[in-house]
């Protein structure tokens, strides 16, 4: 059981924590010749496979990195556009790496407030007088857990302490299996 990340909303909806605690990264290197045998777009600041699904690289992976050397949303690590510089020939034969993009902190913000819009829904539309909305969402390959405060009000985490035991309380968390398989 591992969890993933923490997002502390305020109940605005306004993200005002985040950490991440286990990020796994399914990555594929494969080594191309020219031209391309996938098909890569542009998508968020981002270049990803819209075709060419195989040998375990997915519609919807980014390219994290040419020839071991990491890339930077939309550019190489010399600042060159990567749709650009995959279209020379000459840069052939190339290694590179596909997998998923870690989450930027504006889409952070964005499932942040997600969530919140989704917990205040349930929360309206529950049969129960004074239902606290939505406890946990299922999927096939993850839990998303929310838990409240009592009051209903957090304080802004703002120290390396609150960093600290949040971290060893995951620990915990984790050791003991509180949440289940694949929360």
């Amino acid at each position: 059981m591992a969890i993933f990340s923490v997002y502390v909303v305020n109940k605005a909806g306004g993200l005002i924590y985040q950490c991440d605690n286990y990020v796994p990264r399914t990555e594929v290197e494969k080594t191309f010749s020219f031209p391309l045998d996938v098909v890569l777009k542009l998508h968020d600041e981002k270049v990803v496979v819209s075709f060419g699904q195989r040998d375990g690289i997915r519609v919807g992976h980014a390219v994290l990195a040419i020839n071991g050397v990491d890339v930077s949303g939309r550019c190489t690590a010399e600042g060159k556009d990567i749709l650009e510089y995959l279209q020379e020939p000459s840069h052939y034969p190339l290694a590179i790496r596909f997998g998923r993009a870690r989450l930027t902190s504006n889409e952070k913000l964005m499932l942040a407030s997600m969530f919140h819009s989704l917990f205040a829904i349930g929360s309206q539309l529950s049969p129960e007088v004074g239902s606290s909305g939505i406890e946990m969402l299922e999927t096939d390959v993850f839990k998303l857990h929310c838990f409240q405060t009592l009051t209903g009000k957090c304080v802004l985490p703002k120290c390396e302490l609150f960093d600290q035991n949040l971290k060893s309380a995951l620990e915990v968390a984790e050791k003991a299996g509180t949440f289940g398989p694949g929360s």
